[in-house]
């Protein structure tokens, strides 16, 4: 092991922008060298300032958190911009998420909106649900609630708890598809089983006050489908 680490380091030293990554990597989790997030920090720059796409966006996140660098926001959304303006999807939810929040840009709905479709389109779960609550809420584009529901299944659909909570919802409340209780029960179900704590709690309630509105029948059906349901690749 030594010796592979040995040559690793061999590498990057000369300059190759992939052992520098992989280097980076290895001391910010401790993988065949002590954890030393000063050392990833400046791996990552080493590899980063050659262009390299994994790497700008891990240093992005050095900065963001603080991680072997001074905290920064805006020196990490450079970073991000950089990785994402070559198609990194990370770096592009990333992005996203920064001027959703005005974290080292101001604050632009419009803007994130734009990153996240980037990723969402690439069939990334967490920005999927980001879009479906952007329509649902009207932020950053019109309100719809058929186009909230379609960014919602999508994600819901690849196992995320949160979107199949909100895709539960959209279907007991009659929003951007016909009141369905038997769906509704389904996704909420579905929710509570991928879900911990307080959100969960909060599934298994609604669950529970959608199936007082149930035919035994279609309580039963509803059970059926979300035991049965398996997530899409």
């Amino acid at each position: 092991m030594q010796d592979a680490i040995d040559q690793l380091k061999l590498r990057a030293e000369q300059g190759d922008a992939e052992a520098q990554l992989n280097l980076g990597f290895r001391y910010a989790n401790g993988r065949g060298v002590p954890q030393n997030d000063k050392e990833a920090a400046q791996w990552y720059w080493s590899a980063a300032e050659q262009g390299d796409a994994t790497a700008q966006h891990a240093l992005g996140y050095m900065y963001y958190a603080g991680k072997g660098v001074p905290q920064d926001d805006e020196e990490a959304v450079r970073w991000y911009r950089l990785a994402a303006e070559q198609g990194h999807a990370y770096a592009q939810y990333s992005l996203g998420f920064a001027y959703a929040n005005g974290r080292g840009v101001p604050q632009d709905d419009e803007e994130a909106v734009q990153w996240y479709r980037l990723v969402a389109d690439q069939g990334d779960a967490d920005a999927q649900h980001n879009l479906g609550v952007r329509y649902d809420n009207g932020r950053g584009v019109p309100q719809d609630d058929e186009e909230a529901v379609r960014w919602y299944r999508l994600a819901a659909e690849q196992g995320h708890a949160g979107a199949q909570y909100n895709l539960g919802y959209m279907y007991a409340a009659d929003l951007g598809v016909p009141q369905d209780y038997t769906l509704a029960h389904m996704w909420y179900n579905l929710a509570a089983s991928n879900r911990t704590g307080d959100d969960r709690d909060t599934a298994v309630k609604n669950r529970d006050l959608v199936a007082k509105k149930m035919t035994p029948g279609d309580l039963s059906e509803a059970q059926r489908l979300a035991s049965e349901w398996k997530p899409k690749e």
